[in-house]
């Protein structure tokens, strides 16, 4: 299998910035920006509102270095917001935040959007996670996005982190993604018989104006504009450094596994995205808790077991990238719970103990402040 190529690396995160004392969301002071900027380069920006902070890992050759490279960003972010009295927190959604009271980034970029979205822009405070696995070869992004689109449900269920939306339970795991969803261009990818054909629909797009490049086409998975890299981007930000490396660890595990399968003239099934938006909804709505469409069985399977049938898939791939460890704690996030369910666990257990509904929410930021850097 030494023909494969590499799988490189890169993390983007999307934090949201809050008062450490109140956990109240607050702008990101332009002291605070130059600071970061001046410690980490391009590797931290600014996002589309002010109470948000976008940070990059450099191209990293395997998870371990991925690891460092991302602990090292939030511990940087962390340091400087700290000297502002404030915090970092990794979550789809504050629980409580109101999004008409947030100010945006004035940048050129995000004027544009937001004359074209309108009010759906007014809404966007949510943070994701995105990963970027090094594919050199055009047909073969093309390729995988049609097959690895797949598991884009499995990892939005696991990584769900917004159960909240302004100050009410949504009764969703991954209120993010509805409120994305009222963007064009997002979702799951279409099928493409080849690389000719995004670019030939990507390119129709840009010539009429529509969109500046192929950086405006937000599915849930996509050739990158900017890398020659396939970009997973369904996932929700993910409050724990190490939640957000077994996301990484199964998205590079399971991409190899179908490239190792390739060799082989074999490939995964593909279904209609009829059939996977079936299970990227049961993974909004119900997390963990309820399991997914397993198709070839025909039947819906327990998380416990998707978990273990995903690990046997990828065990080779994850014995020869070195992220064995870091894959199986799959388990333990199953076992334990998403971001999601540990937010309402919080909340129902500040209520119980005679807090305010105020008062819980901010013990949910507490949380979240903590889990930021608890395994860094």
């Amino acid at each position: 299998m030494d023909d494969l190529p590499d799988l490189t690396l890169g993390i983007e995160e999307e934090y949201l910035l809050v008062d450490a004392a109140t956990g109240d969301l607050s702008d990101a002071p332009d002291a605070l920006m130059q600071a970061c900027k001046a410690e980490l380069s391009d590797q931290v920006s600014p996002e589309f509102l002010r109470c948000q902070i976008e940070i990059g890992t450099p191209v990293a050759a395997d998870i371990t270095e991925a690891r460092a490279q991302l602990a090292t960003l939030r511990r940087a972010i962390s340091r400087h917001a700290g000297e502002f009295g404030l915090a970092p927190i990794s979550v789809a959604c504050h629980p409580s935040a109101d999004w008409r009271e947030q100010g945006r980034t004035d940048k050129e970029r995000y004027h544009r959007l937001s004359h074209q979205m309108r009010g759906m822009a007014r809404r966007m405070l949510i943070c994701g996670m995105h990963v970027h696995v090094g594919l050199p070869d055009p047909a073969t992004r093309i390729d995988l996005m049609n097959q690895f689109s797949y598991f884009l449900p499995h990892l939005l269920a696991l990584s769900a982190s917004s159960p909240f939306w302004q100050g009410e339970d949504t009764g969703l795991a991954s209120y993010r993604t509805t409120v994305f969803g009222g963007y064009p261009r997002t979702g799951l990818p279409p099928h493409f018989t080849s690389w000719h054909e995004f670019e030939r629909a990507s390119q129709t797009l840009t010539d009429l104006g529509i969109i500046e490049d192929s950086s405006e086409i937000w599915w849930d998975l996509r050739p990158s504009a900017r890398f020659p890299t396939l970009e997973t981007r369904i996932c929700d930000a993910c409050p724990r450094l190490s939640d957000t490396i077994t996301m990484a660890a199964l998205i590079q595990t399971t991409l190899r596994m179908l490239l190792r399968l390739s060799r082989r003239n074999q490939r995964w099934r593909q279904y209609d995205n009829f059939l996977i938006g079936e299970n990227r909804w049961r993974a909004l709505r119900y997390g963990l808790s309820e399991g997914l469409i397993d198709f070839g069985a025909g039947r819906i399977q327990p998380f416990t077991q998707i978990a273990e049938d995903w690990l046997a898939m990828i065990a080779e791939d994850a014995d020869r990238l070195n992220c064995q460890p870091a894959a199986a704690r799959v388990r333990d996030i199953v076992a334990l719970g998403n971001s999601s369910d540990r937010q309402r666990a919080i909340f129902n257990a500040a209520v119980t103990a005679g807090a305010s509904r105020d008062e819980a929410h901010r013990a949910v930021v507490m949380h979240l402040i903590e889990e930021f850097g608890a395994d860094l």
